[in-house]
């Protein structure tokens, strides 16, 4: 039985790789996708995997405002009030998918972007809950960028300290 298994895992794996092929052949047929994802990539934390993941699954990347691409994805604080019972403001929504993608390309960020890591390292010296403080940083991740698309510019440590 671990043989059969293991064959399986080897099939899966072969599979894999040849997606990863296919989406990367596609990205490159492309001279918008490409650029795109050039440009996506430049910065710090976000990877392949997360730049084609945008470019597949979040099309209107480039084309909100901040607040609306946050809505979108699913990482604005939204009300939980009734009457007159104020509750926490927290995520929902939005499309999960990308959303845990870009949690993990966040925990690299917080750990390479200079603009990120003292963004979350700010938020937790003031007491915020440590998951709390990485939700603030992938939206601001997503915010900037979709600041870098609609704008077609790659990541620059200048550009990004400016929209702080």
């Amino acid at each position: 039985m671990a043989k059969s298994v293991k064959k399986h895992i080897t099939w899966l794996e072969k599979e894999l790789k040849q997606f990863d092929k296919n989406i990367n052949n596609f990205i490159k047929s492309s001279p918008i996708y490409k650029e795109k994802v050039q440009a996506l990539k430049s910065a710090p934390g976000c990877g392949p995997v997360l730049a084609s993941s945008l470019i597949a699954l979040l099309p209107e990347l480039g084309k909100l405002n901040r607040k609306k691409i946050a809505l979108l994805v699913g990482l604005a604080p939204l009300n939980n009030d009734s009457g007159k019972f104020k509750g926490k403001r927290r995520i929902r929504g939005g499309r999960k998918n990308i959303r845990s993608i870009l949690y993990m390309a966040t925990l690299t960020a917080i750990r390479f972007n200079p603009v990120l890591k003292e963004f979350y390292e700010r938020l937790v010296s003031k007491g915020k809950p440590k998951k709390v403080a990485i939700t603030a940083c992938m939206r601001k991740l997503l915010v900037m960028l979709n600041a870098m698309c609609k704008t077609n510019t790659a990541w620059s440590l200048k550009d990004q300290l400016i929209m702080t």
